[in-house]
């Protein structure tokens, strides 16, 4: 086996497939994880994963990528790699890796469940979805192309500035965390950059995101900066059949004006489909320049294409020689949208081509301006049939000097350059351009001699006076050389032809002047021989320039046509003395007809150009033209400036055109002219009107034109002079009202007045070598004292000029400080020194004349004229280099911090203030300002406590406060240890440095627990908690120093720095576990955790406290609780001892730690619950605390008890915590009930309160309002009837201010949760301690009726509404993959309405998916109890009565004893069969046992929960004849009450008892009593089993008991079975006979079924024998053995064999009678053996019912018995006869039924209407009370506590037969008796 090797080159790898290592050596990956490479060995890598370096691992080399890396500290423990690749791809891989996981969870909230997610955060969620998908695609597409090296230099910086804002839009929408940026697109480092640049990164990037998202999209950033723009356009292919060579121009074309913006691009195309140039083939570009902010805005702007075709007139015309050829002639455009392109909207690609829609014109007449506009209007898509262009576009930013530098790769030499027709928005200086734009507009032309209209062409060339042509000036357009005379499309036979053709004449200055445009007009024709002997028939022509010097005018010009004779030439001396210009140019002349001059007369033809001149050098404005040529008249001088200074304020185009040339001859004009006084103000008003021209926004662009010439082109070294002495002038006569417009405008300008100044010094001193220097610093020493004098002017003319000084006067210091003596700049170091200079002062003085004059000149402004401008000026002194020179900082600076200081108390211009605070410390922390220490101590003396006390009142939600919070941060940043000291020595007073303490500490505090930042900003966040956590241990010092003796120690300073620290330390930004692991590392690698730095400070003051300790006990204890509970190890290791030192303090102090002990546990349950703590906080605050305990010696007992009390309470707690985001009510239920259940424990009682309406939020939310009302229930049991005040109120309750209200509050509750869970028996109760305050407590009388009403309506409801009864499930949890509080436990389950057990199981399956179901009811072995997975068991159970002492010896009715039969249940019972030995195929029964558990649950059921815990388990088995009777019993007694219910209801149907009586007669299946006998009554058996004689007996008894029943039954039978049924009746009477001769000839006869019907069944359980009552009732009794005591209730089981089926209640002999006219009668009995409870403590529970004659009877569960009355008092009529009986000990009910002959009379009455359910009790309320059956009747008669109610009488004369009328609602007197 090979060994591993140390790899040395392969050392960083990404995963490309996902691998699952079994085994402990081998590492999991999944596609994309780093990994760091440490070994190799024969295709394994062992390494880890660069996010979780702890595990290391073996995996195979396949499955990863190698990259390059470099590797930090090679071969050693603490080596390090990282990839070798640009830092924009590092952060484009990191923001993948992010991005990936956020989209994997939002696919898989994608495919959630629809009904748990809703439907707007569903469609947010997919749409979110597809929206990261899409950007993430775009990244890596991205990365792909910036890894690739492909792109070139500009496409490169314009990628990476696309991805850095896709990277922040994303993660602003996924809600990570903002990366600030600096201006290239970096990411910035806090620790380098100063802490207002970070905070203003951190604002700038937030509205760019918010901009960008607000946009849908990343625009160009650089549009907006830049001032001029081009469209680079590249045609990939021309796509037509022409047939002829053509010309395509390519121009950008404006629609909404419908007029072209720029140049024509021209390409030459050959008839072969290809350009004629075939050099230019895939070269065709062109870059159309110039266009302005102006242009991106235009409203619709096309790249239009005209075709022009050259060759014959017309395409059909054969091509031969024949034919004229060469003849341009219109065939059609090609026109597409661009707006979105150039305004950015649309992102601009090179490698996208888009297609241009071809249409050609319909015909000959068709000119091309029609087509135009024809097409650009269209809004459908044009039938091009395919024809058209192929283009690719793309906008570039810049000039085309700054284009061709960016972009070498796109423009190069060969690149054709179309400008903009016009200007562009800023005209450099040495941009000459004499270009003028010639537009052939439109003609009208006679036909003359002509038959039809003619074909005219123009063509136009520039001439000389001299008639010269001028060479190659003509441009058609870029793309083409230029000609010499240029030719016009020919529309065919058009009298008034519209060319709309433009075309560029660039004349050379010195030809411009004596040139002129000329136009020949010569028809064409189609035949090349008539062609050739057409002649110009008409001339035109126009002068470039005027007589008066200017240019010819833009616009429109009508040009005189002049008719030519044939065959004379047209002389340029003969047309040039003729008018140019049309008819109107021509009106002095007399007669028109007569013009002419040779051989040229004026015709009727009309011709129009359009012009537009673009000229450096010339202009069309006469006054500006005057200035230029001052010299020429130097007599109209002081007019041209005058004339001048109008231009400026009407129209500046044409002088910011000419700004060098106007500059030129100002400046000329101010150094040449002797005339000081006149001219010297005129040339100063002229200049600053300039200046202020160039001010104006709409030329603001000419800024740097205005710069470039004083820089390059400005040389009047003398000009200073002057300048300065008329600027001074000004000022000095401030006051006047007349020069206060020119000052104002002077202060405006006065940025490039000193620069004009200063430039001509600086070219005067390199001139004269640095002449006049002093006389020079004295006059601007003036010139500041006249500007200082000025400001101290309070009269209000003089506001706006102080304004627009202190505006404008930081703009000159630029300047002004490069013309004094550059040795000032050592003043950086005399600081330092200063003690060796004695006129230290007076040199700084003198030396700093400047900052002194500045300072002066701001002192000199009263303090409250112009506040804002003051602030803005000292802020712009801030921004001045001025403020990098130190000792001019050491001048200004405390001026300045005075004056914010002042603003900021009286909370003056804050926005202005804070800026300037902002700039102030911005500027500090920049590295060319040299020292700052001095500056610092002077902000921090100054201003820093202003800024706090600014901080602590201002709202959180102020717009200001993040900037006043990071001017303070700044601050403390940018102090050392020596500013901290020197800051504290000095306050004047330990008072004032208290409180300044409490203040800062306050501040932090308040900063750190609810931040000012959004939550995004979390390197501005980590910044500000590094500075605090800095400051925090300076000022620590000083507590221990100055606060911590006995004489000077300041409690609620400690108690600040505490609360501070812990709320420092458990802020959630530093709670690092929370973060990814990219984020936690970045931030521990930068601040390290500074959790455990605050801590161990913590650790370090509470340990130095000393005797002050128990001051801050328990005040503390919940802080430091909630600092240990921080999940980081060694933090908890150093920290949780606080607690054992808190239990020594107190317990030294007060001789126990009871404060210590019950808040831990009172903050335990805030802090577990909110989510603090975890396993290991609480194994690591047991085995701390419980060391210390064990070393102590007092504490150890004591001590113990309570950390066994933590660890309990934290586990519950943690299990809590689990449970509560689980959706599954139930677990949290039980969580719930075992906290409150704890605190119950250890007397708690606010948690236990507080718990208690948390479970009955959660039933109440689950419909549980039985489980609510006991929830409720045990808080109102904590609270007495008396008016003690409570201790606190409730929340639920806030208007409960004692015990009595918030108890009678919460029973209303309880009651009405009572009414919606049908218990209206608690209701009850309730309701009479109600009403016993009400009545003798409180004496409310009103509520007392409302609450017996309510105890009335619950009465009624008991007796009327059917409640279905709950079935209970017992429930195994087994397996160790349960929640403690449910592993390895069984419970009892109480079922919900009409649940049965495999709904219960499907609903408990839903909430454990993973749990696997146990098939068999028997006990799991340890396999199952011990494996990690979950398994499940379920199976009903049945409960068992409880004994109620109430009801004994009490008739009672079904429907109350029906309730406690399936509630306030403890215990439950469950069978299966077994059988022992081999199985009789003839009898089944003989060795047919059955295993019975019962289960006793902690609670009764219903509760505060659906379910209890198993406390107890009993398991027994039950013989095979004791089954038999069971058997037996159930049998009877279902029988019965099918008897009855056919009785009480003639419609029922006998199906039910037809089946039932046949399989008992004629039980051919399963062989009857028959198999009892051949098992149970043989001698064999009963020599084998001599003790169950007895029951033997019993057996027997029941099978002679049945015989009564089978003969009432099919007495019914056959008085209600139909005609189908007459056979099987036939069948059953006969078999009957037989086996009722064998029964009682064996078993003894039993006497018959008491056939009267009863309208309510009644149950009666007894201990003696009872008279019957008028009133059908139940009795119950108790007792531990049977009647003749044979068995003990201890012996045997007490369910049926079956396990399903409702528990039967055990039966005592039964005895019926008749009753008539209220005497008795004896009555022969029937006997059945009773049953009791087996294997349950207590006395046995037993039922017994009677039969009621002469009352309806309803159907129920139980059989019916009929009592005889004696001396009012229930018993037996006559004893029951003597028989062997055995009491049955099981839980399940039988009932032996006898039956006694009926008088003839007890004929039942009618039947109520039935009701659903088949329900008689449940009568409707309005319903008459005569139709109700006897129990429902209201009786009058007093009750008696020994006797129960009387029967109602029967009116005399009345037939007993019929049915008795019902008595009539008895009504009250208030005396409470009856009405008579």
């Amino acid at each position: 086996m090979t060994r591993w090797v140390p790899t040395t080159t392969r050392k960083y790898a990404v995963a490309i497939y996902n691998y699952h290592g079994n085994g402990e050596t081998k590492l999991d990956l999944t596609v994309g994880d780093t990994l760091h490479i440490l070994e190799e060995n024969d295709g394994w890598f062992r390494g880890f994963k660069l996010r979780n370096k702890s595990v290391k691992g073996i995996f195979p080399t396949s499955y990863v990528h190698i990259k390059q890396a470099m590797v930090e500290n090679a071969g050693k423990y603490n080596e390090t790699v990282a990839p070798k690749e640009p830092k924009v791809v590092q952060e484009m891989t990191t923001v993948l890796r992010e991005w990936g996981v956020i989209w994997k969870q939002l696919y898989v909230d994608r495919g959630n469940d629809p009904s748990s997610v809703p439907k707007a955060g569903k469609r947010h969620s997919m749409d979110l979805f597809d929206t990261v998908r899409k950007m993430m695609y775009e990244m890596i597409d991205w990365r792909r192309q910036i890894m690739s090296g492909t792109l070139p230099v500009d496409e490169l910086k314009e990628l990476q500035q696309l991805v850095t804002s896709k990277i922040d839009f994303g993660n602003r929408l996924l809600g990570l965390d903002l990366v600030v940026r600096d201006e290239q697109g970096g990411i910035l480092d806090p620790e380098t950059t100063g802490t207002i640049s970070l905070y203003r990164a951190h604002e700038t990037a937030t509205e760019r995101i918010q901009r960008e998202k607000s946009m849908q999209g990343v625009q160009r950033s650089s549009q907006t900066q830049a001032t001029s723009h081009n469209l680079y356009v590249v045609v990939k292919n021309f796509v037509c059949r022409v047939g002829e060579d053509a010309d395509v121009f390519m121009a950008l074309y404006d629609a909404k004006e419908n007029r072209f913006i720029s140049e024509n691009y021209v390409v030459s195309w050959s008839p072969q489909g290809m350009p004629k140039d075939i050099e230019m083939l895939n070269n065709l570009r062109a870059i159309f320049t110039d266009l302005g902010q102006y242009d991106l805005r235009r409203e619709k702007i096309c790249l239009l294409c005209q075709i022009i075709r050259v060759g014959r007139m017309d395409l059909k015309e054969a091509d031969n020689k024949k034919f004229t050829n060469g003849l341009r002639r219109p065939f059609g455009v090609a026109v597409m949208d661009i707006t979105d392109v150039v305004n950015g909207k649309m992102e601009s690609d090179i490698e996208k081509q888009h297609f241009i829609p071809f249409q050609q014109v319909s015909g000959d007449n068709d000119f091309l301006e029609g087509v135009i506009k024809k097409v650009v209007s269209a809004r459908g898509e044009l039938n091009h049939k395919g024809q058209g262009l192929w283009v690719s576009m793309k906008m570039l930013d810049g000039d085309i000097k700054q284009v061709r530098k960016e972009y070498p790769h796109l423009v190069d030499g060969r690149t054709a350059v179309a400008r903009k027709m016009g200007f562009p928005e800023v005209i450099m200086p040495g941009d000459v351009r004499n270009d003028m734009y010639v537009t052939l507009v439109s003609g009208e032309f006679d036909r003359g001699t002509k038959a039809r209209n003619k074909n005219v062409e123009v063509t136009m060339c520039v001439c000389k006076d001299d008639g010269s042509v001028v060479q190659n000036v003509i441009f058609t357009g870029a793309g083409v050389p230029p000609v010499s005379e240029y030719k016009s499309v020919i529309y065919y036979q058009q009298k008034q032809p519209r060319w709309m053709e433009t075309i560029k004449v660039a004349i050379p200055i010195e030809d411009f002047y004596g040139s002129h445009l000329k136009f020949a007009f010569r028809h064409r024709s189609s035949m090349e021989e008539k062609d050739r002997k057409e002649k110009i028939f008409a001339i035109a022509y126009v002068q470039l320039m005027m007589q008066e010097g200017t240019t010819l005018r833009d616009g429109k010009h009508d040009l005189a046509v002049y008719k030519c004779e044939r065959n004379k030439p047209d002389e340029a001396k003969v047309y040039l003395s003729l008018p140019a210009l049309d008819r109107q140019g021509v009106t002095n002349n007399n007669s028109k007809s007569t013009l002419h001059a040779g051989n040229l007369t004026l015709s009727k033809d009309s011709f129009q150009i359009q012009t537009l001149g673009c000229s450096t050098k010339l202009t069309q404005n006469v006054d500006l033209l005057g200035l230029l040529k001052w010299r020429a008249n130097p007599g109209n001088l002081k007019n041209s400036l005058l004339s001048l200074m109008k231009v400026c304020e009407v129209s500046g185009e044409e002088v910011v055109k000419f700004l060098q040339d106007v500059l030129d001859a100002l400046f000329n004009i101010l150094m040449e002219n002797q005339d000081s006084d006149l001219y010297d103000n005129l040339v100063f008003d002229a200049l600053i009107g300039v200046i202020g021209l160039i001010a104006d926004r709409k030329f603001h662009q000419f800024h740097p034109v205005l710069d470039t010439y004083i820089r390059e082109h400005f040389s009047a070294t003398l000009a200073y002079n002057k300048l300065m002495v008329v600027l001074k002038y000004y000022i000095d006569n401030a006051n006047e009202r007349d020069n206060h417009e020119s000052l104002l405008k002077a202060m405006k300008s006065l940025q490039y007045i000193f620069k004009f100044i200063v430039r001509s010094r600086v070219l005067y001193s390199q001139l004269y070598e640095g002449k006049g220097k002093q006389q020079f610093e004295a006059a601007v020493r003036h010139l500041f004292q006249s500007l200082n004098g000025m400001m101290t002017y309070t009269s209000d003319s003089t506001v706006g000029v102080q304004g627009a000084a202190l505006r404008y006067v930081p703009t000159v210091i630029p300047d002004v400080i490069t013309v004094f003596d550059p040795k000032e700049l050592s003043l950086l170091l005399w600081t330092f020194c200063s003690h060796l200079f004695p006129d230290y002062n007076k040199l700084l003085r003198r030396k700093s004349n400047k900052s002194l004059l500045l300072k002066d000149f701001i002192n000199n402004i009263p303090p409250d004229r112009l506040v804002k401008q003051k602030v803005q000026c000292m802020n712009n002194i801030v921004h001045s280099d001025l403020f990098r020179l130190s000792e001019c900082r050491g001048i200004l600076l405390p001026m300045m911090m005075a004056q914010l200081k002042k603003l900021i108390e009286r909370k003056e211009e804050m926005p202005d203030c804070v800026k300037m605070l902002s700039d102030v410390l911005d500027r500090l922390n920049r590295k060319d300002v040299g020292p700052i220490h001095g500056d610092m101590e002077i902000v921090m003396k100054e201003i820093l406590r202003t800024v706090i006390q600014t901080v602590i009142f201002m709202d959180r939600d102020a717009p200001l406060i993040g900037s006043f919070v990071a001017c303070m941060t700044g601050i403390l940043r940018q102090m050392n240890e020596f500013h901290y000291q020197a800051y504290i020595d000095a306050f004047p007073s330990r008072s004032d440095l208290l409180d300044f303490l409490m203040e800062i500490f306050m501040v932090f505090r308040d900063l750190v627990s609810k931040n000012v930042y959004p939550r995004d900003w979390v390197v501005m966040t980590m910044h500000q908690n590094h500075v605090v956590l800095t400051a925090i241990k300076y000022f620590t010092q000083t507590l221990h120093k100055s606060f911590l003796d006995e004489n000077n120690f300041e409690y609620q300073l400690w108690n600040n720095f505490f609360h501070l620290a812990v709320s420092f330390l458990t802020q959630e930004s530093l709670q690092l576990e929370n973060f990814s692991h990219a984020k936690r590392m970045k931030i521990i690698n930068k601040y390290q955790d500074m959790r455990r730095v605050i801590g161990f400070e913590i650790l370090s003051m509470w340990f130095n406290l000393g005797q002050h300790k128990i001051k801050f006990i328990p005040e503390m204890v919940g802080p430091m609780l909630e600092m240990t509970l921080i999940p980081e190890t060694k933090l908890r290791e150093h920290t949780i001892p606080i607690f054992f030192d808190m239990m020594q303090c107190e317990f030294a102090t007060r001789g126990n730690f009871n404060q210590v002990e019950n808040e831990i546990i009172t903050q335990l349950d805030h802090l577990v619950e909110g989510g603090r703590g975890d396993d290991q906080y609480k194994e690591l605050f047991y085995r701390i605390i419980s060391d210390h305990c064990q070393k102590h010696r007092y504490l150890r007992q004591r001590g113990l008890y309570f950390v066994d009390l933590v660890n309990r309470l934290l586990e519950r707690l943690l299990d809590y915590r689990t449970i509560m985001n689980d959706e599954n009510r139930e677990n949290r239920m039980s969580c719930t009930v075992n906290l409150l259940n704890f605190y119950k424990e250890i007397n708690r009682q606010e948690m236990y309160i507080r718990y208690l309406y948390k479970l009955c939020d959660l039933h109440l939310e689950c419909d549980n309002y039985t489980e609510a009302a006991y929830t409720l229930l045990l808080h109102a049991t904590l609270l007495k009837w008396t008016d003690e005040p409570l201790i606190t109120t409730h929340d639920k309750y806030p208007e409960a201010q004692t015990h009595r209200q918030l108890k009678e509050m919460l029973y209303y509750d309880i009651i009405e949760y009572f009414d919606k869970g049908k218990m209206w028996e608690e209701g009850i109760r309730l309701c009479k301690e109600l009403a016993s305050q009400y009545e003798n407590e409180t004496f409310d009388f009103l509520n007392l009726s409302l609450i017996l009403q309510k105890q009335a309506m619950f009465y009624d409801n008991i007796m009327k509404t059917m409640r279905p009864d709950p079935e209970y499930f017992r429930v195994g949890y087994f397996g160790q993959g349960y929640p403690s509080f449910l592993r390895n436990k069984v419970f009892i389950y109480r079922g919900k309405e009409y649940e049965r057990l495999g709904d219960f199981t499907s609903r408990l399956l839903s909430q454990f998916p993973h749990a696997q179901p146990i098939n068999k009811v028997t006990a799991p072995g340890p396999e199952i109890l011990e494996s990690p997975s979950q398994h499940l068991q379920i199976f009903k159970v049945d409960p068992i009565l409880e004994e109620r002492r109430e009801f004994r010896g009490k008739p009672v009715a079904d429907q109350i004893l029906n309730f406690y039969k399936v509630n306030e249940v403890q215990k439950f019972t469950f069978s299966r069969p077994i059988r022992k030995g081999d199985r009789d195929s003839d009898n089944e029964f003989a060795n047919m046992f059955l295993e019975r558990t019962n289960y006793v649950t902690a609670y009764k059921l219903p509760g505060i929960l659906r379910w209890f815990e198993v406390t107890s388990t009993n398991t027994f088995e039950v013989s095979p004849l004791e089954n038999a009777c069971e058997i037996m019993e159930n049998s009877n007694t279902e029988l019965r009450h099918l008897i009855e219910q056919q009785r009480a209801d003639p419609t029922l149907t006998v199906n039910t008892l037809s089946l039932r009586l046949n399989g008992i007669i004629d039980a051919a299946v399963m062989g009857g009593t028959a198999n009892y006998e051949k098992a149970f009554f043989t001698e064999e058996y009963m020599a084998s089993h001599p003790e169950d004689h007895a029951r033997i007996e019993r057996l027997k008894d029941l099978i002679a008991c049945q015989i009564p029943l089978l003969e009432a039954g099919l007495k019914v039978h056959a008085q209600k079975a139909p005609d189908s049924l007459r056979k099987l009746q036939e069948k059953m009477d006969s078999l009957f006979v037989d086996m009722k001769t064998r029964v009682e000839s064996e078993y003894g006869k039993k006497p018959p079924m008491d056939e009267t019907t009863r309208s309510r069944p009644m149950s009666l359980v007894w201990i003696t024998r009872n008279k019957p009552v008028d009133r059908p009732v139940s009795t119950i009794s108790t007792s531990s053995t049977s009647s003749d005591g044979l068995i003990n209730s201890k012996d045997r089981p007490s369910t049926p064999e079956t396990g399903l089926g409702p528990p039967q209640l055990p039966q005592k002999s039964v005895r019926h009678s008749s009753q008539q006219q209220g005497k008795s009668s004896p009555v022969k009995t029937w006997v059945s053996k009773t049953r009791e409870a087996a294997a349950v403590d207590g006395p046995v529970v037993e039922l017994k019912e009677t039969l009621k004659p002469a009352r309806p009877m309803r159907p129920v569960s139980q059989p019916r018995i009929s009592l005889t009355k004696q001396n009012g008092v229930p018993g037996p009529a006559t004893p029951p006869p003597k028989v062997n009986r055995d009491v049955n000990r099981s839980a399940s009910p039988a009932a032996s039924v006898s039956s006694t002959s009926s008088s003839s009379s007890d004929v039942p009455p009618p039947l109520p209407e039935k009701k659903a359910y088949a329900d008689y009790g449940n009568i409707a309320e309005d319903e008459d009370e005569q139709g109700l059956p006897p129990p429902l009747r209201v009786s009058s008669l007093p009750k008696s506590k020994s006797k129960p109610v009387p029967p109602l009488p029967i009116k005399e004369g009345v037939d007993p037969s019929q049915t008795p009328p019902l008595p009539k609602k008895p009504s009250r007197h208030p005396s409470g008796q009856q009405q008579q």
